[in-house]
């Protein structure tokens, strides 16, 4: 309920015979009170401009008579294109589809057709294609839901688009563009602040239902970390799956099966030794048989029937139970407690809230509601995000000096501000891995920029290996970086799965830790000014309408243009290049293109296809790592500069990557890039208290530039286009 940093704008109001009217400085909405009609406009210089209409014929419903529960009907235009929903799967724009707003566990789902899946983000953006201008709504509403944005006709009616909800009200925003990014980051604002994690967490993340499903999964979990050092495979942490907490061959959270790990705290230790956190995986649910299933049920810290006052029992797994209550506070600080005595205090580092989208479907379910009993339908999605909080919560009372970092799968608008997510169990198939890419594009459109896919696919058949790599590639250019798996088959998905790719496979991990200070830098910028650091190409070059086309392709960050490959047997990549007026770079060989059109680059095995916007300035780790020398951190920058005339900038972001100490202790390397016909002239300062861990900083040019190099007004001897500058001087 917190309303600092709202402010009221002025407006004027008026009601002339039924049309009423508000009106502020940028936005107006008239409202028709017969049969109550509200349309939108916003001011330009020539005056208001229409942007959206409520449906002309009854555009509100609230007593059931249209179906169950509250309508919205919006006027569509065959000129719109919509983009968000979260997590969704099909094509990047919804228009023409119709989706559910219900988390449920979709495991194995077809990443083009399936619905729903994990998420509840009933939050979508409309755009017009000839106007441009774009707006965002956002129903405020935590019930199950439905967006119909254009399979429906009615021969009574306009062309209309229609959200409905089970129960609760009708509280909506809408949110003016102009740009789609505007309207992104105004959404993100309101819902609030991306947590901004340890850097460990960008590291490769190993994982696996089979190591902890099996009688020895101590040995199985060791045996991963000899083989990362044998291989020389980076990697910093691992995610323990739920089989640690087995009973038998079910699975009861908070409790440690020490006949598959006799020694937790000895298997925590080993895996801090070689350098790796761990984050436990943890359920919401208690099986009927849970050990400690009859205590919380005396204590009512369930979700419970209505009409018995019992636990309202679920199919969870291969089992019934009961879902924990988290609008009970007895039941939350008994989830924080458990939390950091199961967990923490063996010294695990972090929680993977699992299988939290609460599929409870009985009507009579009800929840405390802290003190007024709410049905769970009205606050169902609210449920997840409460558990987050709670682990959250744990995790920094547990040790307030480090910042915590959390995974959830399922959630509801707001879990950015504790947890990093991914796109649920998804399935073998090269049809996944693009279609991930526009699931993630919705994410980052809905305000959730911190999340991946599971590379490789979680659920069928383990991925060839050709596909393995391909998956690798636009796994490593994510902010969440996991190799997971439960195969079909029982193989597991591993680098070292395939000898024939794991020079490349070694190869782009690395890159992975090489591109670190850059998706940590954007992962700060993202937590200041609400952009996100996987983005459609249209965010950033919305004047080019060329890339509103269907695309496999992705922005990191403002600089890198990501052309993943999607198809198998593909040795190059045909990318549009939007119209960027500097042009674009090939990352990897240093080519020039013009931007505004198609070419085709290489697309070998041992790297991502990347392409660099001219003017870009990217930060590296300079540091030749191994898997035993991880943490060495030298930096450089890789300068891609414009051919003629030019100025660009980049602030790099630095601090300790681990502590809370971030929040007053850091600092900003300034590096200045301006250009003409004859030279390059580079100026670098550092602003801030946090002392770097190097002097030293090496810049690197393209292969065949040949301009003169200057750092702050200093000449460089011409090189192989590499030099050093001491950053003390």
């Amino acid at each position: 309920m917190d309303t600092s940093g709202f402010s009221l704008p002025s407006y004027e109001f008026s009601n002339n015979n039924g049309e009423c009217t508000v009106e502020t400085s940028a936005l107006k909405l008239n409202v028709d009170l017969n049969g109550f009609k509200i349309s939108w406009f916003y001011r330009e210089d020539s005056g208001w401009v229409n942007f959206a209409n409520d449906r002309k014929t009854q555009a509100y419903n609230f007593d059931g008579s249209l179906g169950e529960g509250i309508v919205h009907y919006l006027k569509r235009d065959l000129d719109e294109q919509y983009f968000g929903l979260g997590e969704k799967t099909g094509s990047v724009d919804k228009h023409g589809k119709r989706y559910r707003m219900q988390a449920i566990d979709a495991m194995g789902y077809d990443a083009e057709y399936s619905d729903p899946l994990y998420k509840h983000i009933p939050f979508y953006i409309t755009r017009h294609r000839e106007t441009g201008f774009s707006f965002g709504v956002f129903y405020d509403n935590l019930s199950s839901s439905i967006f119909e944005l254009g399979t429906e006709l009615d021969n009574y009616h306009e062309l209309y688009r229609y959200y409905q909800a089970k129960q609760g009200d009708l509280d909506y925003y809408i949110i003016g563009g102009p740009k789609v990014k505007d309207v992104t980051r105004k959404f993100s604002w309101l819902t609030g602040q991306t947590i901004f994690p340890p850097k460990w967490s960008l590291g490769y993340s190993g994982s696996t239902m089979s190591y902890t499903d099996a009688p020895d999964a101590q040995m199985q979990l060791n045996e991963f970390l000899k083989l990362c050092e044998k291989h020389d495979i980076l990697c910093d942490s691992f995610q323990l799956s739920s089989g640690y907490t087995s009973i038998e061959d079910k699975r009861y959270v908070f409790n440690w099966n020490q006949s598959k790990i006799p020694s937790p705290k000895k298997m925590v230790n080993d895996f801090h030794d070689k350098g790796l956190r761990l984050c436990a995986n943890i359920k919401p649910c208690l099986l009927k048989d849970h050990p400690l299933f009859n205590e919380l049920k005396e204590k009512k810290m369930f979700i419970t029937n209505s009409h018995n006052e019992e636990p309202e029992m679920a199919q969870f797994w291969d089992e019934i139970g009961a879902y924990l209550d988290f609008t009970n506070k007895e039941t939350y600080d008994w989830w924080k407690g458990q939390v950091k005595e199961k967990l923490l205090d063996y010294g695990i580092d972090s929680t993977w809230n699992d299988n939290n989208e609460f599929e409870i479907w009985s009507k009579e379910a009800i929840c405390h509601g802290f003190g007024n009993n709410k049905e769970f339908e009205l606050i169902r999605a609210l449920h997840p995000l409460l558990m987050m909080k709670a682990s959250y919560e744990a995790q920094l009372e547990h040790n307030p000096q480090l910042r915590p970092y959390l995974i959830s799968r399922s959630g509801s608008v707001g879990m950015h501000r504790y947890v990093q997510t991914w796109t649920g169990d998804n399935r073998t198939s090269w049809k996944t891995l693009k279609f991930n890419i526009k699931m993630g594009i919705g994410l980052s459109l809905s305000g959730i920029y911190n999340f991946g896919h599971d590379v490789g696919g979680f659920s069928g058949p383990a991925p060839e290996p050709e596909l393995f790599v391909r998956w690798i590639q636009n796994g490593i250019v994510h902010p969440r970086f996991t190799i997971h798996s439960w195969n079909d088959d029982e193989t597991v998905n591993e680098p070292w799965m395939y000898p024939e790719v794991l020079d490349s496979i070694r190869e782009l991990i690395k890159f992975r830790t090489k591109i670190i200070p850059y998706i940590y830098s954007e992962l700060r910028e993202t937590s200041n000014s609400y952009h996100p650091i996987i983005r459609p190409t249209f965010y950033d070059f919305e004047h080019d309408e060329t890339t509103f086309e269907e695309n496999d392709d992705f922005m990191l960050g403002d600089s890198l243009l990501v052309a993943s490959v999607v198809e198998k047997g593909k040795k190059e990549r045909e990318v549009y290049l939007p119209n960027n007026p500097g042009g674009w770079y090939d990352f990897h060989v240093g080519t020039w293109y013009e931007g505004g059109k198609k070419v085709e680059i290489p697309a070998p095995l041992h790297y991502t296809p990347l392409l660099a916007k001219a003017g870009a300035i990217i930060p590296i780790n300079e540091a030749e790592v191994t898997f035993s020398t991880k943490n060495m951190d030298e930096r450089g920058f890789l300068l891609f500069p414009c051919r003629g005339k030019g100025k660009s900038s980049y602030s790099l972001y630095e601090d300790d990557g681990l502590t809370n100490e971030y929040l007053h202790t850091f600092a900003y390397i300034h590096v200045d890039m301006e250009t003409t016909e004859d030279e390059i002239q580079i100026n670098i300062n550092k602003e801030g208290s946090y002392e770097l861990p190097y002097n030293q900083i090496t810049f690197h040019l393209p292969e065949k530039e040949q301009r003169k190099l200057t750092i702050n007004g200093l000449d460089q001897n011409v090189g192989k286009g590499t030099f050093s500058y001491n950053l003390s001087c």
